[in-house]
């Protein structure tokens, strides 16, 4: 396991070059996109999209996947998007010829949820928080004003759970905690942890290919993105594999420059708003400075500006508004 916060990336800038202009309006090639596999521990594997096709995650093509397989079934975590659903389909084929049983969406977003009809159609019983599956039933209006996305109802989560304790699922030999996270990346985030596999799915609210993305549209909160990764940091052992939805997998001592980062940019934001700073101002002071030679795909578009921008700009939001 390697984080990008202490070695350099080559291979993800070369990736990020070869993305043409025009493919940030058409949005990720399908046809291209290949499925690849990762085992984690003996029943326990993780799926992911090729790079270099999704303008929005050019390390891989969409969200991670989990896949739990044993004889009394598969557990998945997250779905991708619908237009890869064969795809994913075929790679856990390549696993188990098991039923697949469940599934749990970390968080609400089309390339973690897009399939969800298709495996519910299936069969698969959706679990997941209550805020994402009112998320998912009333989209929000997009930041452009364009029209919500129409969801099928058969995406829809059928078991929902609130903060609180973990839901606890007993299969494949595999003890699975569903842990709700204060709002975060979204306002309904779950981490999905593998007791016996000593591995966590992180979601979104940890990313180590670009600044964070908080989805302040759908609930997701700066404040809450802090405490997700500090309850990560008090789950997490020192040999815990922790699974991001996008970059590559990492521990807890690769979390802690990922949060002091955060805290840092934070800080000076907060700094410049006190001396009277507009948002343009903050943007053009570049305070992520310190941190984009670390920082694979931060300065790569995001939105109306860079990655770096997109998050500094969300914190300048949130500290102006007081939250």
């Amino acid at each position: 396991m390697k984080s990008v916060w202490q070695f350099p990336v080559v291979a993800f800038a070369l990736i990020a070059v070869a993305l043409s202009t025009s493919a940030w309006a058409q949005g990720p090639d399908y046809s291209k996109i290949d499925i690849t596999t990762e085992k984690i521990a003996p029943n326990l594997y993780m799926l992911s999209g090729s790079a270099g096709f999704d303008p929005g995650h050019h390390d891989a093509a969409g969200g991670r996947i989990g896949v739990l397989a044993g004889p009394d079934g598969i557990f998945m975590v997250d779905a991708q998007y619908a237009q890869l659903t064969d795809k994913v389909l075929a790679a856990i084929r390549q696993i188990s010829p098991a039923p697949i049983r469940f599934l749990v969406n970390t968080h609400l977003h089309v390339d973690h949820t897009g399939g969800n009809a298709n495996f519910a159609k299936m069969g698969a019983t959706i679990f997941a928080r209550e805020e994402l599956r009112e998320e998912l039933a009333h989209p929000a209006v997009p930041a452009n004003g364009g029209a919500a996305p129409a969801r099928d109802p058969a995406s829809l989560p059928v078991v929902t759970y609130g903060l609180g304790g973990p839901v606890k699922i007993h299969m494949a030999g595999e003890i699975v905690d569903l842990i709700p996270v204060r709002a975060a990346h979204t306002g309904g985030d779950t981490m999905i942890r593998f007791e016996n596999a000593n591995a966590i799915m992180i979601g979104d609210f940890y990313r180590n290919y670009g600044y964070p993305y908080i989805d302040t549209i759908n609930g997701g909160s700066l404040k809450g993105a802090l405490e997700a990764l500090e309850a990560t940091l008090e789950l997490a052992g020192p040999d815990t594999k922790l699974i991001p939805g996008h970059g590559t997998i990492v521990n807890r001592t690769d979390i802690i420059p990922y949060r002091d980062m955060i805290l840092a940019v934070q800080a000076k934001v907060l700094q410049m708003i006190a001396q009277g700073k507009t948002q343009q101002e903050v943007l053009a002071a570049k305070v992520t400075a310190p941190y984009d030679a670390k920082v694979p795909g931060g300065l790569l578009p995001a939105g109306a500006g860079t990655s770096a921008d997109r998050f500094v700009g969300m914190v300048y939001s949130e500290l102006k508004a007081g939250k």
